[in-house]
């Protein structure tokens, strides 16, 4: 992790939208900034065992807000692949520079995620092998390999060089993997457990899971994995959404333009995904096609409606937050996690001799006393993230950015 106080994120002129190749979308850093906040916030409640409901998984078919999150994180890390590689390239950087970063950076996401899964312990048997980070690691190298391998670099007349993609070769990947993983899971046969088997430890996904890992599943199942390695094949079309969004994000067209037809196409997505719910059912933990269909029209819509108030509008001080965040997010999910593991390890034994952890401590001392079992448990995940944002701001401010 790379350590980049030399210049700021670019800044787009208020009231214009960013032409071909140009710098950073600072509406896709608030919807970045916005997405780890909400990472954050529902990771560290008070207490798991009072929680609202949006702030909880869907137990299994369905969705809730909380569910939207972690697809929202890789279709914009797809739509930032476009504007970083674009930089990149004018910057002198070739395609086996990117190539070579893109694999880089994506085993630096995945031993991070192992780090995070060991510590502190860092006891290897029985550890889990995938997770968040690795997912992202995984989704990052598939999808920057799958883009670059449709470049062709056009000389504009200013002398700026800009990548052309095949977007509909993109755009194939992304209906091949969703088409054949809901094949697979429908239509493959599970040994033991049929055809067709859609339930944690029955599907397809899961099974292969317990054959290749073994015993380094998620603990709190140990028998499958919400970021089990086939999920994460449709996963990598979420990446690639975002690809295809930002390439027409990046398009020489007019700002109204391709906010109006990114929104129709994310309606059309978001509708698509839930008429077919009832035939390959929304699943977060499965990351089902009909997952990623609805997600990313989500994603769509609501990075659409940032795009409009913050790069075409030109309103940005309520954003102000989210920056903070959106500029150094993996660093602050990172750091946000470590210090969570640290607090609910460690401890010191009361005056009764019973161990109490630092975590529980906090929570027990400062927010159970106050408020309703729910309400401090909300109000401690609330506290959290106005901590990192008040540990984050001075770097915002002095321009120091941690890059992987």
């Amino acid at each position: 992790m790379a350590v980049d106080a030399a210049a700021s994120p670019a800044l787009l002129p208020t009231n214009t939208a960013p032409r071909a190749g140009a710098g950073r979308l600072v509406s896709l850093d608030v919807l970045r900034g916005a997405t780890i906040a909400a990472m954050i916030l529902v990771n560290n409640p008070g207490s798991w065992e009072h929680i609202y409901w949006p702030l909880e998984h869907a137990e299994w078919n369905g969705w809730t807000p909380t569910d939207l999150i972690f697809p929202f994180f890789l279709f914009i890390v797809g739509v930032a692949m476009t504007f970083s590689f674009a930089a990149r390239l004018n910057r002198g950087e070739g395609r086996g520079r990117l190539a070579w970063h893109v694999f880089t950076r994506s085993v630096i996401l995945f031993a991070i995620g192992l780090f995070l899964n060991a510590f502190p312990g860092f006891h290897w048997q029985g550890l889990r092998i995938m997770g968040v980070l690795q997912r992202i690691g995984i989704c990052y190298l598939a999808a920057g390999f799958l883009y670059l391998a449709t470049w062709r670099v056009q000389t504009l007349p200013d002398g700026a060089k800009r990548a052309k993609s095949n977007w509909i070769f993109i755009a194939a990947c992304a209906v091949v993997l969703l088409v054949g993983y809901w094949a697979a899971l429908k239509f493959v046969p599970v040994p033991g457990y049929g055809i067709g088997r859609l339930d944690p430890e029955g599907n397809l996904g899961a099974y292969l899971d317990r054959k290749i890992m073994g015993g380094h599943l998620w603990a709190q199942s140990g028998t499958w994995d919400p970021e089990g390695m086939l999920s994460t094949l449709p996963a990598i079309a979420t990446a690639l959404l975002g690809i295809l969004t930002g390439e027409w994000l990046r398009s020489a067209r007019s700002g109204p333009r391709k906010a109006a037809w990114l929104a129709a196409v994310g309606a059309v997505l978001l509708v698509a995904g839930r008429l077919l719910h009832p035939f390959f059912p929304i699943n977060k933990n499965l990351w089902t096609s009909t997952f990623v269909i609805f997600t990313g029209g989500f994603a769509m819509m609501l990075l659409v409606a940032c795009y409009w108030f913050v790069d075409l509008k030109g309103y940005r001080r309520w954003a102000a937050p989210f920056l903070v965040f959106g500029r150094n997010a993996i660093a602050v999910y990172f750091l946000s996690m470590l210090l969570v593991e640290v607090a609910i390890t460690w401890g010191f034994h009361d005056s009764d001799g019973d161990f109490q952890t630092w975590y529980d401590w906090f929570y027990s001392t400062l927010f159970v006393p106050y408020a309703s079992p729910k309400n401090a448990s909300l109000a401690f995940a609330i506290f959290y993230v106005l901590l990192w944002l008040v540990l984050m701001w001075p770097l915002d401010r002095k321009r120091i950015y941690l890059r992987i």
